[in-house]
């Protein structure tokens, strides 16, 4: 069958329920919250995303099965990043990571298993494993439009032209030298290394990694928006840590901090406040 003929069947008949995959769903039947449980159940959410690294027993998990087929799948992401480059892969669309690691060796081609994988990976519904973000990217075949992006010297990202670019450079010249780009534009299979990254190093908990990042195709850099930190911070730039630099006291008296995901929000995702929200 034709790769996109297979896809468009793929997006109506794969579900948690019926794919050929399983999960090692541990979550009850939640159909109705008795009206006593209520207070208990927003609690719950809150610790959730307030102690989004910790595992709790409603987590929903590959199974064993699965899990050899994430590690394998994930490596093999890996491996066609640090061979297309860290900035190239991250416009690099579903079908050309396909066609590249068929042509080098040092990839390996992706096996049946593995793409059948990441399908039912970008086609779930997530909302079962506890993200309740919009999906803004339907298709696993979605391409990232080289003309529609820039790259942004020093920081080996790329930005959407117009308003993405034009906001980041009002934001270096008012917060000044301080501030730089950590994260812009994620096609396709950038989302799926950060996310199947999470999963991997958390013994395939899948309710855990959409508790600290967006899904495959549920990530607003598909569409325009972009992460800030502090020149020199590291890894610090995307934990709490980053509210107390000068930088982010600057971008919130200016008015660019529009919280995409704000504490304690409803789409069961932590608190990101370096997350500039552009579209």
């Amino acid at each position: 069958m034709h790769r996109r003929s297979f896809l468009k069947k793929t997006a109506l008949l794969l579900t948690l329920a019926n794919s050929p995959f399983v999960f090692a769903a541990t979550q009850p039947k939640t159909d109705k919250i008795q009206t006593g449980s209520f207070d208990l159940h927003i609690k719950d959410q809150l610790a959730k995303k307030r102690k989004f690294n910790q595992s709790y027993t409603e987590d929903i998990y590959l199974d064993k099965n699965n899990l050899t087929i994430l590690d394998s799948a994930f490596k093999r992401i890996k491996r066609t990043q640090k061979t297309v480059g860290y900035a190239n892969f991250s416009l690099l669309n579903f079908d050309d990571a396909i066609k590249i690691s068929n042509a080098y060796s040092s990839i390996g081609s992706f096996s049946k298993k593995e793409l059948s994988f990441l399908e039912m990976i970008f086609y779930s519904h997530v909302e079962e494993y506890g993200f309740m973000g919009e999906k803004l990217i339907k298709t696993i075949t979605n391409k990232v439009v080289k003309k529609e992006v820039e790259k942004i010297p020093s920081t080996g990202n790329y930005l959407y032209r117009g308003k993405p670019t034009q906001m980041y450079n009002k934001i270096k010249k008012e917060v000044g030298k301080d501030v730089i780009l950590t994260s812009g534009v994620r096609s396709i299979m950038k989302q799926f290394l950060l996310f199947l990254n999470k999963v991997n190093k958390n013994k395939g908990n899948l309710s855990m990694a959409s508790r600290s990042l967006a899904p495959p195709g549920y990530s607003f850099h598909g569409i325009g928006d972009f992460d800030v930190g502090k020149k020199g911070y590291g890894i610090h730039n995307f934990t709490e840590r980053f509210t107390k630099t000068n930088v982010y006291k600057r971008l919130t008296d200016l008015g660019y901090i529009k919280f995409r995901y704000e504490c304690d929000n409803d789409l069961g995702v932590r608190f990101e406040p370096w997350h500039i929200e552009v579209i």
